[in-house]
């Protein structure tokens, strides 16, 4: 399963999201984020996503989460990942729109969930609240629905 990461900063009430403009997910609002590079920490991918798809730094990067995220019910498959999920209290400079992804601010209190992944109506409120969580998702093929789903709450990620 490949290691992935996703990224959410929150500045001043406002939640930071991409339009992914490519690759998995093309039109959806995701946290910036992408593949763990050998080498590489899962934070230090985040950050490297971050400044990769938004041409800004991640302040006070903080692990909230980390799931399992499979297209195929009790089957790991190509699209598997497994994605670490970061908060950042800010962001170092102003985002701007890159070949992959479009900046776009939403009021923590109302992220717009019809159009992010299903999975992401789960885990973003325990994300924004603070808390640390792990679990596994399972979609449908098309990705549009959530066939089953584990998640535990206040989990050490340590």
């Amino acid at each position: 399963m490949q290691d992935a990461t996703l990224c959410h900063p929150v500045v001043d009430g406002e939640l930071l999201l991409i339009r992914k403009q490519r690759g998995v997910g093309e039109g959806k609002l995701v946290g910036p984020g992408g593949k763990v590079e050998t080498g590489e920490t899962p934070a230090e991918a985040a950050q490297r996503e971050v400044r990769e798809e938004l041409r800004v730094d991640p302040v006070g990067l903080a692990k909230r989460g980390e799931f399992a995220f499979h297209f195929r019910d009790g089957e790991a498959d190509d699209d598997s990942m497994y994605v670490h999920v970061f908060a950042a209290d800010g962001v170092d400079g102003e985002p701007r729109a890159t070949a992959e992804a479009v900046p776009e601010w939403h009021p923590v209190d109302d992220p717009p969930y019809g159009e992010m992944w299903v999975d992401d109506r789960v885990w973003v409120p325990h994300l924004l609240a603070g808390e640390t969580f792990a679990g596994e998702f399972v979609l449908s093929d098309d990705g549009e629905s959530l066939r089953r789903y584990e998640m535990e709450i206040g989990v050490d990620l340590e």
